[in-house]
C-alpha cells in the first residue's frame, strides 16, 4: 500500500493514478466536493485501477445514499489507500488557488466567483489576501459595489489571481 503525501513528484506513476482521488480528498475538506460526488470519484479510481473493499463499497453507493454513509465509506477508502484528510485550513487555501487557476485558465465565469464563502477564508499572503479581497460576497453584489465597471473589476481579478497562481503552490502536487 503506498502512501501519499503532499511532496512534489510530478513524474510519480503513483502519485498520477492517485491524484483525482487525492484532489476530492482536498476539495471535500474545504467544501467544494460534495458527499453526492464521491461516488462517482470512487469509480473513477477503480476504473484508474486502484482497489480497496471500501473504495468498491463506496463507488456502488447511489448519489442519494445517506450522507453519513457516503462520507464514512470515503474516509475508509482513503486510510485504506494510505491517503490523509488534509487540514480544512489549508484544504481551502488550496482551493483558493486552484479557483485562481481555474480562473486565469477560463474555466470560470465571473458569476461563478461571487460566493461568500471566502470571506471569512483566514488568508496566508499578500497574493491570497488580494484576490479575497476582490471576490463578492454575491452576484447582485458585483454591480452593486462595482457600478458598471465590471472591465476594471475583471482586470484586477486577473491580475490577482495571475499573482496568486505565479507563487508556490499549496496543497497535493501532481
Amino acid at each position: 500500500m503506498a502512501a501519499i503525501d503532499d511532496s512534489p513528484e510530478p513524474d510519480s506513476p503513483v502519485r498520477g493514478a492517485y491524484s483525482p482521488l487525492v484532489e476530492a480528498a482536498w476539495l471535500y475538506q474545504a467544501d467544494q466536493v460534495g458527499p453526492e460526488d464521491l461516488p462517482m470519484t470512487a469509480a473513477q479510481a477503480l476504473a484508474m485501477g486502484m482497489d480497496t473493499p471500501t473504495l468498491c463499497e463506496l463507488a456502488g453507493l447511489p448519489r442519494h445514499a445517506d450522507p453519513r454513509d457516503i462520507r464514512d465509506a470515503f474516509g475508509q477508502a482513503l486510510e485504506e489507500l494510505g491517503i490523509a484528510l488534509p487540514d480544512r485550513h489549508l484544504a481551502r487555501r488550496y482551493a483558493l488557488h486552484r479557483l485562481a487557476a481555474r480562473f486565469t485558465a477560463g474555466e470560470v465565469e465571473l458569476a461563478e466567483l461571487a460566493s461568500d464563502e471566502w470571506s471569512e477564508m483566514e488568508v496566508e499572503t499578500a497574493e491570497e489576501q488580494a484576490f479575497v479581497a476582490l471576490l463578492p460576497a454575491c452576484v447582485c453584489c458585483i454591480e452593486y459595489t462595482l457600478g458598471l465597471d465590471v472591465a476594471v473589476w475583471e482586470a484586477q481579478l486577473q491580475i490577482a489571481a495571475r499573482a496568486l497562481v505565479s507563487h508556490p503552490a499549496v496543497g497535493p502536487h501532481f
